[in-house]
């Protein structure tokens, strides 16, 4: 099975996502935890490109072929062949934050988003599980959690409500696979939020 995570920053996607996959591996399946932009060694590379220095360093569009080439690399080295085995992946992000952030909130550059994916890409997770939390809870969180990984919270307050507006969306737009998972209260109250949205 492959589960991906996503949600504003500062939402407890990673914690959550960490804590699924210890759940998981306790009740004795094999788990692979992994994030994007990164997930291989290319990945990461590019990751740094992506969340370090100015909000503005590149525009949408350079955004998304960042991304894309990023993802392709994620997929090659460790999605495809983790699931060829047999194991279960979960992922701190994927293709829909694309989609949400460079897709819908950073230009109307969803067709883009979609075609690219569809060519370079061509996989979506079984499940995915959006992580639905008060944009300015999610922003204050990111902000003191530090780092240089700053670059998509230093956009401000605005920008993490068109994010959260744009995740509602795309949960309406995809019910079959997207879960919106109420963020709010203790982390081991969101997981058992996060447990109890996926199948048996």
């Amino acid at each position: 099975m492959f589960i991906s995570f996503e949600g504003i920053d500062g939402s407890g996607k990673s914690t959550q996502s960490r804590l699924l996959a210890e759940a998981l591996r306790a009740e004795g399946r094999d788990v692979v935890l992994t994030r994007e932009p990164g997930g291989s060694p290319g990945a990461e590379e590019i990751r740094r490109l992506l969340v370090e220095g100015a909000g503005e360093r590149w525009s949408p569009e350079t955004e998304i072929l960042l991304f894309t080439a990023a993802r392709r690399d994620h997929l090659e080295r460790l999605i495809r062949p983790a699931l060829a085995a047999g194991r279960t992946v979960i992922t701190d992000r994927f293709a829909d934050s694309t989609r949400v952030y460079q897709g819908a909130t950073r230009g109307d550059l969803r067709g883009m988003v979609d075609s690219l994916h569809e060519t370079a890409v061509g996989l979506e997770p079984d499940l995915t599980l959006v992580i639905d939390i008060d944009p300015a809870t999610g922003l204050s969180r990111g902000k003191a959690r530090g780092g240089s990984e700053d670059r998509f919270e230093s956009l401000g307050l605005g920008f993490q409500e068109k994010l959260a507006a744009g995740f509602r969306a795309l949960a309406a737009e995809n019910p079959a696979r997207v879960r919106l998972i109420d963020g709010s209260g203790a982390p081991e109250d969101v997981a058992a939020r996060v447990r109890a949205a996926l199948p048996a």
